[in-house]
């Protein structure tokens, strides 16, 4: 069961596991009325069997779980942006660590072994500086999300502890795929640069354009996933390509997709900037490697042009 299949880690998710064999659930609040457009565009919606589940309802959780009775439950469900969170504090803490105390807590009724995965944010980490963040690196949120994140993951770490249960978290770095939202800094690059080189839009305003990530290609990172919910014992995982670039350098590898020079077209704008950011994100994902056989075959570069082409071949059918 995969709640927040709707968003883009869920549907690459969902894709993954139907082609390994397993029957798939997708919880959604409101099954009926969500459209599940990335499970549409892939190709996969008439396979997926979607419930509605509220998270921050415990009866409701418990309900779903004793009727699905699954395997395995992923947690991808959440607000999940960072500026947003800023705006919307208390909807971020709710649907993030009150939505996963409700799945451990009914994880802890139910009277059969169900394994789960609870996705964590590199966020968490805050500012290290130069130096990469690993599994043992101390938490230091900066933002609504980040603290929320936080919580998630002691909170599965402590049920792990004290109840004995199999869930693990995932400390996902930044990871981007064609389905990212528009409201994403990286989206919006690709988009921005896509319709500049098209006529239709002609400059772009970015925020802080020096700030470092390390960003990799979605459809890999969900195997990471799937391979945490298969080893003999629950652990916690840094997941990354341990490669980071500025957001300039993402920025100019987009227009260099599309033939053109950034800075003919960028400016920066403060009115975008975080009221509080990170400035480097740094990874070491050396524990996935060694355990989980793991290891980000794409770095940004190869991320920006498959973004780049999907979007293009997107609106070229559309026109």
């Amino acid at each position: 069961m995969i709640c927040g299949i709707s968003g883009q880690d869920g549907g690459y998710l969902a894709q993954l596991l139907l082609d390994k064999g397993y029957a798939v659930y997708g919880a959604s609040r409101d099954a009926q009325a969500s459209s599940f457009g990335n499970l549409v565009q892939l190709g996969i919606r008439e396979r997926v069997e979607c419930v509605s589940v509220s998270l921050r309802d415990f009866r409701s959780v418990l309900q779903v779980l004793v009727k699905v009775r699954p395997d395995e439950v992923y947690n991808l469900a959440g607000q999940s942006s960072v500026g947003l969170s800023f705006d919307q504090p208390v909807e971020t803490m709710e649907s993030i660590s009150v939505a996963t105390l409700n799945l451990l807590e009914a994880l802890r009724f139910v009277d059969y072994p169900i394994r789960l995965y609870n996705a964590g944010s590199s966020e968490c980490f805050g500012e290290t500086g130069d130096q990469p963040a690993d599994e043992n690196t101390p938490f230091r949120p900066r933002s609504p999300y980040a603290v929320a994140k936080a919580a998630a993951f002691w909170e599965t770490a402590n049920y792990r502890e004290a109840y004995h249960l199999f869930a693990c978290s995932g400390i996902l770095f930044n990871h981007e795929s064609p389905y990212r939202p528009q409201r994403f800094v990286t989206q919006k690059i690709v988009a921005g640069a896509c319709d500049i080189a098209r006529g239709r839009q002609h400059g772009l305003q970015l925020g802080n354009l020096q700030i470092q990530r390390d960003w990799g290609w979605a459809p890999e990172y969900v195997e990471a996933m799937w391979l945490m919910l298969q080893q003999e014992r629950a652990e916690d995982y840094v997941i990354a390509t341990g490669h980071t670039y500025s957001l300039e350098a993402f920025a100019q590898a987009a227009f260099a997709a599309v033939g053109l020079d950034w800075t003919d077209y960028v400016s920066s704008d403060a009115s975008q900037m975080r009221p509080t950011d990170i400035m480097v994100g740094r990874a070491n994902p050396a524990k996935a490697l060694r355990q989980l056989g793991w290891q980000a075959s794409l770095r940004m570069p190869d991320v920006v042009g498959l973004m780049t082409a999907a979007y293009n071949a997107r609106h070229a059918s559309r026109s």
